[in-house]
């Protein structure tokens, strides 16, 4: 292995949500999970509620107090617009016949 490109290994601790510890290698010092073999139902075979939001109530509760931005009149585009429809109207003259 090359010197100095990987990163440091650490043997640690791994600590679950509902107490359980566990030791493990990693390469962070300190490890934390919401949920381990110890308290998960697919393991456990009980169900437990989780105290999460979901995406939804996440999303709400972040953007509750942001005011919506209000939008500027276009009103160059539409002077532009009636500019264009004006000319359009207009016939262009003939050019002079020559003798």
């Amino acid at each position: 292995m090359k010197e100095g490109i990987h990163p440091k290994y650490f043997d640690t601790k791994a600590t679950c949500a509902c107490g359980a510890v566990f030791a493990i290698g990693s390469t962070r010092e300190n490890v934390t999970v919401d949920m381990c073999s110890a308290c998960h139902p697919l393991f456990t075979g009980k169900q437990k509620l989780v105290d999460a939001e979901g995406r939804v109530q996440k999303f709400k509760k972040k953007f509750a107090n942001v005011a919506p931005r209000v939008k500027k009149e276009k009103k160059k585009k539409v002077a532009k617009a009636a500019a264009k429809k004006s000319a359009a109207k207009k016939p262009k003259k003939a050019a002079p016949k020559e003798k």
